[in-house]
């Protein structure tokens, strides 16, 4: 079967073969600031749990750090004052959401080995009790689901399809439900599909050896790379009241403080859309003193920073080849 290349690809491709993109790139098409955000490294192919997760294999993460090493000034946390009031200069942040075991064992050599900084932001809760996310355990079950189809039910209206082999579509749709939900109604939620999926909750076990380790994190740390705040238990923000928007976020800066006697003043939003954080998200953010908070909404960032409270990052997902992560850093302006 004939793979067809979407419209983005093909010309990321053509930048690349043409040598376009170089020119353009060593001319400086772009100023400010790129954030790239990444998620796990390995190969997830085969994995029961959320494959989406997946931003690159180490191989592919290795070509990419050198790359970006190369061709552009690598910042960590703590220079974004400074570059943040910069009218000039191309500068490339890297960063990392959740706290997955594969940012140490896999992602942290790699980075290390090119004197590259990084910045993780860290779900403190699934290193203090680890345990399954709500994404990677609507993953499991629907692939453990023995159903071919789900029935209609008040949750998703209408059926939903096991799309095989991966069942990928299935597990979209209802992630896309979870993140819309009240935050009072997720666990319920959990439940029904565990149910009605036929398939239970994925045994505890599992997150045994999924998270990162609090000393983990402070080797990190001492090796040069950055740590921010990502809440508790990585709920959508704007899906809850600000009493417990301001735990999720007050309780994770405290443990963080806690365990690396130093401030923390940068946040990444759990999902990061839009829709995803509210006033009420900034208000609290305010309070506890944070100065920076990043998105999951793509693009770069011009310099000076107009809005420190919503710094766009271009996500760095499992689509994302060669040609096309060449063309992000090329025209972030079209591409990230």
């Amino acid at each position: 079967m004939i793979q067809r290349l979407s419209k983005r690809e093909f010309i990321a491709g053509t930048l690349q073969r043409s040598g376009c993109g170089r020119l353009m790139q060593l001319a400086g098409s772009w100023r400010g600031l790129l954030v790239l955000n990444y998620h796990r490294i390995g190969d997830g192919s085969h994995s029961p749990l959320d494959r989406q997760l997946w931003s690159a294999t180490a191989e592919e993460f290795d070509r990419q750090i050198r790359q970006v090493t190369r061709d552009f000034d690598v910042i960590g946390l703590e220079d974004l004052d400074l570059v943040s009031r910069r009218p000039r200069g191309r500068h490339v942040l890297i960063t990392f959401d959740d706290g997955y075991l594969d940012n140490y064992t896999d992602a942290f050599p790699i980075l290390k080995s090119y004197h590259a900084k990084a910045a993780f932001f860290v779900t403190t809760g699934f290193l203090d009790v680890p345990r399954i996310p709500w994404w990677d355990e609507i993953a499991w079950m629907v692939r453990h689901s023995p159903l071919r189809e789900m029935p209609a039910n008040p949750w998703t209206l209408a059926p939903i399809v096991m799309d095989e082999p991966d069942r990928t579509a299935a597990i979209s749709r209802l992630l896309k439900i979870y993140k819309q939900l009240d935050g009072s109604k997720t666990n319920a939620y959990v439940e029904f599909l565990a149910e009605t999926l036929r398939s239970g909750r994925c045994a505890s076990h599992v997150a045994h050896e999924l998270w990162m380790t609090w000393p983990m994190i402070r080797e990190m740390r001492q090796s040069g790379m950055t740590i921010g705040g990502h809440t508790v238990n990585h709920p959508i923000l704007a899906n809850l009241s600000t009493d417990e928007q301001d735990f999720e976020i007050g309780e994770c800066q405290r443990r963080l403080q806690q365990e690396l006697r130093e401030p923390i003043t940068a946040f990444s939003y759990p999902v990061g859309g839009r829709s995803s954080f509210d006033r009420h998200t900034r208000a609290a953010l305010e309070r506890h003193g944070y100065r920076w908070a990043f998105t999951y909404i793509g693009g770069h960032a011009k310099t000076p920073i107009a809005d420190r409270f919503a710094i766009p990052r271009a996500a760095v997902e499992t689509d994302i080849n060669q040609p096309l992560f060449h063309a992000m850093l090329t025209l972030p302006q079209w591409f990230a």
